[in-house]
């Protein structure tokens, strides 16, 4: 049996970045999380970690039977971005350098509140929008 067969072939894995790891990046990590089911190490995290996670980011996950009530702001961490396979930046507020043989991508997503779309409408567009990207990254990073 070869080493790839024998199951160590190394997880992917992916960490979401957003300013204060209170919304954006929670939603892409809860929704990963719930996509991969353990097959993708998922981390979260914020370039200016906010106090608490928005309260509608958590209700529009739990629509979809996903749970974040136990998570938190975290600041990104030079241990995780060496760890990880690839680093995504949720929005335009955090600023993040690209690091060498880590994949890289900036998703300017939906934003409804420049459309006078607020609350938890605004916050199911965004969810949406961040889903379907999600999904897109799934499929790449698990080979599915």
């Amino acid at each position: 049996m070869t080493q790839e067969t024998s199951g160590a072939t190394k997880t992917p894995s992916v960490l979401f970045v957003c300013s204060k790891n209170g919304g954006k990046s929670q939603l892409a990590a809860g929704l990963m999380n719930q996509l991969a089911g353990g097959s993708i190490i998922v981390y979260s995290a914020g370039t200016k970690p906010g106090k608490a996670l928005n309260p509608q980011a958590v209700e529009s996950l739990t629509e979809l039977g996903v749970d974040i009530t136990g998570e938190h702001p975290k600041p990104v961490t030079d241990d995780v971005l060496d760890a990880v396979d690839a680093v995504i930046v949720l929005g335009t507020e955090a600023k993040l350098e690209p690091r060498e043989g880590t994949r890289f991508e900036v998703w300017e997503t939906d934003e409804p509140s420049e459309r006078g779309i607020e609350g938890m409408e605004r916050m199911r567009l965004v969810r949406d929008d961040i889903k379907a990207r999600v999904q897109k990254l799934y499929a790449e990073l698990s080979g599915n």
